[in-house]
């Protein structure tokens, strides 16, 4: 019998139809596999009994003739996103076991299309990180392994302090993992700076990041709220099209969701790309960048182009002040959001002998270095003194930023190609204790997405000399996330997917 974790999401919507298996049968797959790839570390929480509870309840659904776009179909979810009943810790100390009494807005669209929850993803604490290391849960582990490493050399490495193995990418490291490693059939994301995009990119999965405001933040945990946006990662384009289109929509709960009908994703799969503009930012050709990211930049515009597209060399100026502006404006954001965690409404108490050392004990106990660093980097540009200085500037460097797309959409532009990463996965602590400057390039490639509130999309394009997937970005226009997966299609149907073995 075929292993029914290796489908595809949109095969697996297929043989429940055809009742081939079941919505229980399918959901007992991957727990086990779940179970088995545990040491991989993408889950932080395994709800199989409310998973079967589902599926059940999903073939009695089916049953009746109530079919949802995603029934049956087992999920991840990202430990950002609450959960009613089910314990979310955004993967950080701070929050203890706290289980919350709400389900966030897109949590509770996917369980109206009839989808299943397996559990809780791990992530980077916060959301903030770029390769799944900082959360309290341990790193993930990338299933892709070093190049020219033997299985029982990644094993042995796995059981060990996992060193020398891959990251993830991050912050939603657990989200592609879990994805790439046939662990669920899709998974919700979020993405602040690239938090989808790159991880996607790091295990030759499909993430999309949609327009900000396309998908509601309710319920989900803030980091940058002006930055933040929900999204799926999932195995193909057409899976992550279904997802989207699930978890899409207008909620009088969130002031900043868009009050906007939303497309069927999925019919936009396989549209003709014919006549379609794409630009090619010169910008984005940064010093010091790998050959082999420039040719595959190259490789994916010329598949855009034998399905008809038109390439024309567009220019982004301000692109080269984003990264530095967005590493101010993003901890500003994080420094206000994360003040409400003070020990003294829920999550980690650590006593003292007044309600300021309270506050101080609790929160140096209950925070990871990374998100230390960043409250400190945010309280002190928006501090008397710097506030001009600094936050200020960095939000009219964001409005410049925002300004240069809209110039080249108004110049009949569809959409840019970019590449996703600058690399290919990185080692397990190879950047962790490193300069964090290093670190945080790894988002050089997409901050400018979340900066001007564009959708974006990451999808595999190729892969470097070892073997390592790598990915391609393209930018659309504001709620032209249609466009993008048409495009997206083109390139995964010449590029093909990237998969790996089972070797742990």
């Amino acid at each position: 019998m075929t292993d029914l974790t290796t489908l595809t999401l949109d095969e697996a919507r297929k043989g429940l139809d055809a009742k081939t298996f079941t919505a229980v049968d399918l959901t007992k797959a991957f727990l086990s596999a779940m179970e088995a790839a545990r040491p991989l570390n993408a889950y932080v929480l395994e709800t199989a009994e409310k998973a079967l509870d589902m599926a059940k309840a999903s073939d009695a659904r089916r049953a009746n003739g109530q079919v949802g776009r995603l029934e049956g179909i087992p999920l991840g979810i990202k430990d950002l996103f609450g959960t009613d009943g089910t314990r979310t810790t955004a993967c950080s100390n701070i929050l203890g076991n706290f289980v919350p009494q709400y389900e966030s807005t897109v949590t509770s669209q996917l369980w109206r299309e009839g989808a299943v929850m397996l559990g809780k993803l791990n992530n980077d604490e916060f959301a903030m990180g770029s390769s799944n290391e900082t959360s309290a849960f341990g790193p993930v582990v990338n299933p892709f392994k070093p190049a020219n490493w033997d299985d029982a050399k990644a094993r042995a490495a796995l059981a060990g302090d996992k060193k020398g193995l891959l990251v993830p990418g991050g912050s939603s490291g657990g989200s592609a993992s879990a994805v790439a490693a046939n662990l669920c059939l899709g998974a919700t994301a979020t993405d602040t700076g690239g938090s989808i995009r790159q991880p996607a990119a790091f295990t030759g999965t499909v993430g999309i990041k949609p327009t900000y405001g396309r998908c509601s933040r309710w319920g989900i945990v803030a980091f940058a709220s002006s930055l933040d946006q929900a999204g799926p990662i999932a195995k193909t384009v057409k899976d992550a099209a279904a997802l989207m289109t699930a978890m899409a929509g207008h909620d009088p709960k969130d002031s900043t969701s868009v009050d906007m009908a939303v497309p069927d994703f999925e019919k936009a799969v396989g549209q003709s790309i014919a006549g379609k503009v794409i630009g090619i930012p010169r910008e984005y050709r940064v010093e010091g960048m790998p050959a082999e990211i420039e040719a595959l930049w190259k490789k994916g515009a010329e598949m855009l182009k034998s399905a008809g597209a038109k390439l024309v060399d567009v220019s982004l100026p301000h692109t080269k002040y984003a990264l530095p502006a967005y590493y101010i404006v993003a901890p500003a954001e994080a420094s206000s959001n994360l003040a409400r965690y003070d020990g003294v409404r829920y999550g980690l108490r650590v006593p003292g002998k007044d309600i300021v050392d309270l506050y101080q004990k609790t929160r140096a106990a209950g925070f990871g270095r990374e998100v230390k660093r960043r409250i400190m980097i945010g309280t002190y540009v928006l501090s008397a003194g710097y506030y001009d200085a600094y936050y200020i500037r960095a939000q009219k460097i964001r409005t410049l930023i925002k300004k240069d797309f809209e110039d080249v959409y108004a110049q009949g532009v569809d959409a840019i190609l970019t590449p996703a990463t600058p690399s290919a996965a990185f080692g397990i602590a190879e950047k962790l204790d490193a300069d964090p400057v290093e670190m945080y390039l790894n988002d050089i490639f997409t901050v400018t997405v979340n900066m001007a509130g564009l959708p974006g999309i990451a999808l595999p394009g190729g892969t470097d000399a070892s073997g390592l997937p790598l990915g391609l970005q393209l930018i659309g226009r504001p709620f032209d996330e249609e466009t993008l997966f048409s495009l997206a299609q083109v390139i995964e149907d010449q590029a093909g997917r990237i998969t790996t073995n089972r070797w742990w």
